[in-house]
């Protein structure tokens, strides 16, 4: 039998240290895996923070443009999808749909659309612009970036 200086059999201080490089190994690869995921995570709630931002300052925009009563709607979830329904020609109350899952969104999404094709054409512009969200089904987040610039230019250029 082989004993290392410390008196430990030599076979079982091979095994213990292999134990520990294991087990320093997947603390290391599970802790770097888990800071990736909060850091996707952060990334992503930066971005949502970010485009809900740009999307109300735009909506705010078109609301005054259109002498909507209260265009501060914009910035608050859910009465934003009213205001807009309203801007479009429909009963705020729609919005109510989104309590419905699936078949409710799909209904707010058609309304939206409509209705964003309704407040582009009172504002001159042509109404098949807000047909770009559906790139989204298409392409990812090709419709969302579409819609961010169209929704930017019927914002803020002069018509």
């Amino acid at each position: 039998m082989m004993y290392d200086w410390t008196g430990m059999m030599y076979n079982n201080w091979i095994s213990a240290n292999w134990m520990n490089y294991q087990s320093f190994v997947n603390g290391l690869l599970g802790g770097t895996f888990g800071a990736l995921l909060v850091t996707l995570f952060l990334v992503f709630l930066i971005i949502l923070i970010v485009l809900y931002v740009y999307f109300a300052l735009a909506w705010y925009a078109i609301a005054k443009k259109m002498k909507h009563r209260k265009p501060w709607l914009a910035w608050i979830p859910f009465a934003n999808i009213a205001m807009w329904l309203q801007m479009g020609g429909f009963n705020w109350a729609w919005v109510f749909l989104l309590l419905i899952p699936i078949a409710g969104w799909i209904a707010v999404g058609v309304l939206f659309i409509i209705s964003n094709w309704r407040v582009f054409e009172k504002l001159r512009y042509p109404g098949w612009l807000s047909l770009s969200p559906l790139l989204g089904v298409i392409g990812g987040g090709l419709g969302t970036l579409a819609y961010a610039i169209v929704v930017g230019v019927v914002a803020w250029k002069k018509k």
